[in-house]
């Protein structure tokens, strides 16, 4: 992997990791359009300990606040109604169905997943379905109304991301919509829900990005952390970004960008100029 390839991913993923569209898509993309090889599932793992310590750090108060609630609640039962403590809860049960799923399809993951024809109609079908769910959502439900299955349903949407093109927080965003959540409730707790299984997947990948027989380009350990150390400080911008357009607009306009971006790699595809593999 070249330096310029390195920093140009790190961009790329800070980008797009916070954004209902796709990072692993976008990452696959670009390497296809730009670069001789795929930089690979490790390495979008890795970067993605980059664009979660941002989150880590925009929700720090948020994250100890529910962490305390957590811990308080399974020594005092009067506090096992709090909203916090049962958000704690959400979060590492809904982080159970990507933890299964990424085990179970590792190898899938990693190569028929990445197969640009089903990023390509994963981009377009799973964007159309957030349109949909904006649509008919009732986006009045708070903190206050979520319950364990809804913490459930949206754990099963982040695996579905595990495939690129979908969208861990497309994915999320589009299932809470579809329960009825506010769209900031639904955005929140699409960031909240990513960093155990991020920072998990992160740290097992570590060592199968640097391996010479895994599949992509291979970085040295100085672009990796450069490449990580940019999507970092560009996710930081971008998840800021991202919340204060959600409270504010509608999402259709990721479904329009999903549904061009979509269009356009079929082109691509069907012209001979992009490889599917």
């Amino acid at each position: 992997m070249t330096w310029f390839e390195a920093i140009v991913l790190g961009v790329v993923q800070g980008l797009t990791e916070m954004l209902p569209i796709s990072s692993s898509a976008h990452l696959r993309l670009t390497s296809a359009l730009f670069f001789e090889e795929d930089a690979g599932a490790s390495f979008t793992a890795v970067t993605q300990l980059g664009t979660e310590t941002a989150v880590l750090l925009y929700f720090w108060k948020d994250i100890v606040r529910i962490l305390v609630a957590w811990w308080k609640g399974l020594f005092d039962k009067e506090l096992r109604g709090e909203t916090d403590y049962r958000l704690g809860w959400y979060v590492i049960i809904g982080t159970l169905p990507i933890v299964f799923f990424g085990l179970v399809f590792q190898d899938q993951i990693r190569e028929s997943a990445r197969n640009l024809w089903l990023v390509s109609f994963s981009l377009i079908f799973f964007g159309l379905l957030l349109g949909l769910a904006e649509l008919v959502g009732r986006k009045t439900r708070t903190w206050e109304d979520f319950r364990l299955k809804d913490g459930l349903i949206l754990g099963f949407a982040q695996a579905a991301a595990l495939i690129p093109g979908i969208s861990r927080s497309g994915g999320t965003i589009t299932a809470g919509l579809f329960i009825g959540l506010d769209r900031s409730v639904a955005a929140r707790y699409s960031f909240l829900l990513a960093i155990p299984a991020v920072f998990g997947a992160g740290i097992l990948s570590l060592g199968d990005v640097f391996d010479p027989v895994a599949e992509g380009s291979v970085p040295s350990g100085a672009q990796m952390l450069v490449a990580t150390i940019v999507a970092f400080f560009v996710g930081l911008a971008a998840v800021h970004w991202m919340l204060k357009w959600v409270a504010k607009h509608s999402v259709f306009i990721f479904v329009w960008y999903r549904c061009i971006l979509g269009a356009f790699v079929i082109i691509l595809l069907e012209t001979g100029y992009l490889s599917a593999t």
